[in-house]
This record gives C-alpha cells, sequence and structure tokens, in this order.
C-alpha cells in the first residue's frame, strides 16, 4: 500500500502506450506479462551459477518489464471500454503466479536464499494478496491496505537484485550479521526476502483485522435496515 496509493502517478507512461494499442486484447497483454515474469524467475534462479550475477541486473529489468504490461493491461481495458470479470479474474490469477515466478527464482536458489526463508516469504507475499480478495469475495470493500502491496513488491523486486549485484562486485555481497547468541552471514537478496516473510504476513493480518471490523460494520447497518 505504501506504493500502490500512487499507481497514478505513473499514468503518464501508460496512458500514451495504452492508446495506441487501444485496439488491443488486454487479456493477451495480460499473457505477455506472465511469460515475461516466469523468464524473470528463471534469470533469477540462474544468476546463482557461477560467474552469473550479472543476471540479476537483467532480472531486475525484467520485473520493471513485467510489471509495466500487468499495469498495461487494465489501462487499455479502461480505455477501450473493455472491462470484463473475466479479464479481472485472469488479472488476479497471472498476478499471482507472477508473484510466484519472480520471487520463487530467488526463493528455491540455494546460492541466494535459504529455502526455508523463501517459502516463509512466498507465504507472506500470497497471504497478502489473498486478504485482499477474499474481503471483497465476502461482499466486503476490496483491500489495498497494508505495508505490503504489489506495487511495493515489484519495486523491491526491482532494486534489491541490483544492490545486490553491485554488493557482489564490491566484495560485500554477503555480510555478517550477529545477535549475541547465534550468527550468521546473510546476502541482500535474503534481507529483501525476510521482508517479503514478517511484513508480508504482518501486511495479511492487517487486511484480515479491517475485513473483520468492516464485516462488523456491514452487519450493524443491516440490522438498522
Amino acid at each position: 500500500m505504501v506504493l500502490d496509493g500512487q499507481r497514478a502517478r505513473v499514468d503518464f507512461v501508460l496512458t500514451p502506450v495504452a492508446k495506441k494499442f487501444i485496439n488491443a486484447n488486454p487479456n493477451t497483454v495480460s499473457w505477455i506479462g506472465l511469460i515475461i515474469a516466469l523468464i524473470c524467475g528463471v534469470i533469477f534462479y540462474l544468476s546463482g551459477s557461477s560467474d552469473s550475477e550479472w543476471l540479476l541486473i537483467v532480472g531486475a529489468v525484467m520485473v520493471i518489464i513485467s510489471g509495466y504490461f500487468d499495469a498495461l493491461d487494465g489501462k487499455i481495458a479502461k480505455l477501450g471500454n473493455k472491462c470484463t470479470k473475466k479479464g479481472d479474474y485472469l488479472d488476479h490469477v497471472f498476478d499471482r503466479y507472477a508473484d510466484v515466478f519472480m520471487i520463487g527464482g530467488i526463493a528455491f536458489c540455494a546460492y541466494w536464499c535459504d529455502p526455508y526463508l523463501g517459502m516463509l516469504a512466498l507465504v507472506g507475499v500470497l497471504l497478502t494478496s489473498y486478504m485482499g480478495t477474499q474481503a471483497q469475495a465476502i461482499g466486503a470493500p476490496r483491500l489495498y491496505a497494508g505495508l505490503l502491496g504489489r506495487a511495493d513488491r515489484v519495486v523491491l523486486s526491482t532494486i534489491f537484485p541490483i544492490i545486490q549485484f553491485v554488493m557482489c562486485m564490491i566484495g560485500y555481497g554477503w555480510f555478517h550479521v550477529d545477535f549475541g547468541f547465534t550468527d550468521f552471514d546473510m546476502n541482500w537478496l535474503e534481507l529483501m526476502m525476510i521482508w517479503f516473510a514478517v511484513v508480508g504476513n504482518f501486511t495479511a493480518i492487517q487486511r484480515a483485522i479491517i475485513t473483520w471490523n468492516n464485516l462488523g460494520k456491514m452487519e450493524e447497518e443491516e440490522k438498522k435496515e
């Protein structure tokens, strides 16, 4: 939600392109974004091979491109009066797969991330989105509240791979963490995954509480009627 609320500010890079492709099928654009997300995940996974850290930069660029197509399909649908329930459903499904592809590419690459941490990060990301759409499914307002919206994930998934690459180049790809009772080495991508795991699950709980309260208000209004 930190960045999701700022989506209107990027309309200047979406609207001109959407107008040029006004006759395109928004679902086709959604498919393109999903395929790019899959390729991105593969690139992130392969970046853990010997001397392949440079692929992190390629992956970061692919995240941006995938995110752009994800936003472009909705803009084309709105400008071309092509908004449908099927299109909205497809968009939500593809968004979740895109999250799994891109974040999973790092989560399941043992070179960059502990697999248990990777699974926790994916759980946090998926539960965050689930709580938002589930609210809408039971009749409550669709939720975008919380600290980790999709726009935030896209930005972080772009910035941290770049940071990781730069730090690897200057010899600080890993750093030591000492809590006194335990210490360990970690890298910048793992720091991102910790954020997804902790803040993602926290956001899911936030949304669950907000939805619960909204349902309570809706029940009170129904009783008054």
